[in-house]
C-alpha cells in the first residue's frame, strides 16, 4: 500500500469517540481516532516497507505516527532518527510508547535512555525512563548493569515526588519493572516502592490511575512470574 492509501484507510477506521478519548490523553489534530487493535490490522501492509513506516511518522498525524512505531524495524533505525522522533513526540502516547518501544529494541537503547532521562523536556525525559523500563522487560538479566539500575532506584526514591508530572509516572513504572523483570533487584525495588508510596500524577480528564508499585510487584510474584521477560515491548 502507498502512504496515501494507508492514510485513507486510517481515516476510514477512525471514530469520533476514539478521537475524543485520545485527545483527552494529550493527542492533538491531525488525528482520526483509530483504536490500537485496528492499527495492528494494518501492520502487515507496512512492515516490509521501512520507507513507508518512516513516512507515516513524518505526517504528524497521531494515528499514523503510532502505526509507524508498530511497523518500523528497530534494528534498522539510526540513532539520529530516534533523536528526531523523540523531539516530534508531543504527547505521552508517542513519547512513552511509540518512541520508547522502538528505542528499547534498537541498537542504541541504553545510550538514548541514559541521555533522555537527563533532559529538561518532560516528554523526552519520560521517553528515557520508558525506554529503560522496556529494555528491562526484554533483556536477559545477565546483560543488565545491575549497579546502574540500583543507582536509578536510589535516585527515584529521593527525587520522584519533586519531578515533573509524567516523569513521576514513568519513574514509578521503572520501579515496577525492576521489581518484576529483574530477579536480583526484586526485593530492593519492592523496598523502594514502599518508601515512595503513592505517586500523584495529574491525568487530566481521564480515569487513569498510578499503580502502587508494591501491590503490583506482589501480584506478579503471586503468579510466579518474577523475572519472566517479554519477546517484544512494541505494542
Amino acid at each position: 500500500m502507498t502512504l496515501q492509501e494507508i492514510m485513507e484507510k486510517l481515516k476510514e477506521l477512525g471514530t469520533e469517540q476514539t478521537k475524543k478519548t485520545f485527545i483527552r490523553h494529550g493527542a492533538t489534530e491531525p488525528i482520526f481516532g483509530v483504536k490500537v487493535g485496528d492499527l495492528k490490522k494494518l501492520v502487515k501492509h507496512v512492515k516490509k516497507d521501512q520507507e513507508l513506516a518512516l513516512s507515516l511518522y513524518e505526517t504528524g498525524n497521531y494515528d499514523a505516527m503510532y502505526l509507524a512505531g508498530l511497523t518500523v524495524d528497530p534494528k534498522l533505525v539510526s540513532k539520529e532518527l530516534l533523536q528526531k522522533w523523540v523531539k516530534q513526540a508531543y504527547c505521552y502516547g508517542l513519547s512513552e510508547y511509540t518512541v520508547a518501544g522502538v528505542a528499547a529494541e534498537s541498537n542504541y537503547a541504553l545510550e538514548l535512555a541514559r541521555e533522555w532521562i537527563e533532559s529538561d523536556s518532560e516528554t523526552i525525559a519520560t521517553s528515557g525512563w520508558s525506554t529503560y523500563t522496556n529494555y528491562l522487560s526484554i533483556t536477559p538479566d545477565e546483560k543488565l548493569d545491575v549497579e546502574e539500575i540500583r543507582q536509578l532506584l536510589n535516585r527515584i526514591e529521593t527525587t520522584i515526588h519533586q519531578e515533573k508530572n509524567r516523569v513521576r509516572y514513568t519513574m514509578n513504572n521503572f520501579v515496577i519493572a525492576v521489581g518484576t523483570f529483574v530477579k536480583a533487584l526484586n526485593k530492593e525495588a519492592y523496598e523502594v516502592g514502599g518508601k515512595i508510596g503513592k505517586v500523584h500524577v495529574n491525568f487530566g480528564e481521564t480515569a487513569c490511575k498510578v499503580p502502587l508499585a508494591t501491590e503490583y510487584i506482589k501480584k506478579v510474584e503471586a503468579r510466579g512470574k518474577i523475572g519472566s521477560k517479554k519477546k517484544t515491548c512494541i505494542c
